[in-house]
C-alpha cells in the first residue's frame, strides 16, 4: 500500500495519516496577516498561483483534509461486486479546502459536479478497482485533476518577454496602419474641396 495513504480503521471507516505536506507552506501566499483570502491578485499574485498548481499533484493534497469511506460497488466486476466493500468515497469540507487554495480557484471548485451545496463539501468517488487503496488513490488523483482544471480555467498563463515585444510589434503596425487611412482619407477630403487637387 501506498506510504502516503497507511490507513486506521475505525469501524468502517478509513482515516489516512497525513504525510508532510508541501501545500500548507505554499497556501500562506493567499492568505493575508488578518487571515482572511486575498481575492485581489496582482501580476505577483499571479505567478505564486502559477508556482503553486505547479507544484501541486495528487500527493501534496493534506490527506487530514479528507474523509474516505467505503461502500459495495455496483454494476460489472465479477463475484466481488456486492460483497467486497470496496468503493471509495472522498469528502472534503470546502472550509477546510478553499482557505488553502488561490481565491481564484473557489469559483470554478463551487461550480463543479463534484460539489454537494447540502454538505458544503466535495464528494468524490471511485470504484474502477476491487481494491480499496487504489479506489482511494483514484478519489484523490481526481481530486488533484479538478483543482488543476479550476487552475488551467482561472489562471492565465505567463506572458514571455517575446510573446509581449510580438504584442508591441502588432500594436505599432496597427497604429501606422490607422494613421496611414486616417492621412488617406484627409487627402482625399482636401482634394474634393481644392476642386480637384493642387497643379504640378
Amino acid at each position: 500500500m501506498n506510504r502516503l495513504l497507511a490507513p486506521r480503521w475505525t469501524a468502517a471507516r478509513l482515516v489516512i495519516i497525513p504525510p508532510p505536506s508541501p501545500i500548507l507552506s505554499i497556501s500562506r501566499a493567499f492568505t493575508n496577516s488578518s487571515g482572511g483570502r486575498n481575492n485581489d491578485l496582482d501580476e505577483e499574485g499571479l505567478k505564486a498561483a502559477r508556482q503553486w498548481l505547479q507544484k501541486l499533484d495528487a500527493d501534496t493534497i493534506p490527506r487530514d483534509l479528507c474523509e474516505v469511506s467505503f461502500s459495495r460497488s455496483s454494476g460489472p466486476g465479477g463475484q466481488n461486486v456486492n460483497k467486497v466493500s470496496s468503493k471509495a468515497t472522498l469528502r472534503i469540507p470546502l472550509s477546510s479546502l478553499l482557505p488553502r487554495l488561490p481565491s481564484l480557484l473557489h469559483d470554478p471548485l463551487l461550480r463543479s459536479r463534484y460539489h454537494a451545496p447540502s454538505s458544503s463539501s466535495l464528494v468524490i468517488q471511485a470504484d474502477d478497482s476491487r481494491k480499496q487503496a487504489d479506489n482511494a488513490n483514484a478519489c484523490f488523483q481526481k481530486l488533484h485533476e479538478l483543482i488543476v482544471q479550476a487552475g488551467r480555467e482561472t489562471v492565465p498563463g505567463e506572458t514571455s518577454p517575446e510573446q509581449v515585444k510580438r504584442v508591441e510589434m502588432l500594436q505599432k503596425k496597427e497604429a501606422q496602419g490607422r494613421r496611414r487611412l486616417k492621412e488617406k482619407l484627409s487627402g482625399k477630403k482636401s482634394a474634393r474641396r481644392g476642386g480637384g487637387g493642387r497643379e504640378e
